[in-house]
């Protein structure tokens, strides 16, 4: 299969990695390659079946646009687009395209999400709840795309709000996520903590894998279990 990754950074060259093991050709543009979405016209995207984005919040709308419109299928690994969800959906459906999108693509923090929706139950029991993300000090979004996916399974899962995140920034922090609900009696903590990108990377992967010849706006927490 053909791949056009987007980005350059240390998860994306661990897609770029993982894709060649599984016996996949991938072309990487980086952002000089792509300034202006120029790696994204039509023609350029001809022998592409899917193109996955692991770059910047500042650039993945425009990337995403591009690509839909010239009517190919996508995976997004970059956050920070959270608030633009519901029409990047509606444009997909519109022009009849795939995309399979993450906070995170590990198939461990997709468990975690499961073990968060099932503890929410707690703030039902005169538990009160908190988040803590801690990342790395390059990552340009906070909180991040994972802890705001755990807040919503949280609430979907409970019917309460106020769930709060509280982010950190400190040095070479792969990434690490706790939930903590607590009452006068006991508290509960769950930890995700990541060791290496190599699970996002594979993760991304398996969901361009996934994503062929499909239609659709997926989040990857609800297929992940079908790769």
């Amino acid at each position: 299969m053909n791949l056009l990754l987007l980005g350059r950074g240390k998860t994306g060259s661990l897609v770029a990695e993982v894709a060649r093991q599984r016996k996949h050709h991938i072309q990487v543009a980086g952002a000089a390659e792509n300034a202006d979405c120029m790696a994204l016209a039509a023609g350029k995207l001809r022998d592409v079946a899917v193109v996955v984005d692991f770059t910047t919040p500042h650039c993945v709308i425009a990337n995403i646009e591009a690509c839909v419109k010239a009517g190919k299928n996508l995976v997004v690994g970059t956050t920070g687009w959270h608030e633009d969800v519901d029409r990047i959906r509606e444009l997909v459906t519109v022009h009849r395209t795939g995309l399979v999108y993450a906070a995170n693509f590990s198939i461990g923090v997709n468990l975690f999400f499961d073990i968060a929706r099932t503890a929410a139950t707690a703030l039902r029991h005169d538990y009160t709840g908190q988040i803590f993300e801690r990342h790395h000090v390059h990552k340009q979004d906070a909180p991040s795309g994972t802890a705001i996916a755990i807040q919503q399974v949280i609430r979907e899962a409970s019917g309460k709000q106020g769930v709060e995140i509280t982010s950190f920034r400190e040095g070479q922090v792969v990434g690490m996520h706790e939930v903590v609900f607590e009452s006068l009696n006991d508290t509960i903590y769950l930890c995700h903590d990541a060791t290496s990108r190599r699970s996002f990377a594979e993760g991304a992967v398996r969901a361009a894998e996934w994503i062929v010849g499909k239609k659709g706006f997926y989040d990857f927490k609800d297929v992940w279990r079908e790769l």
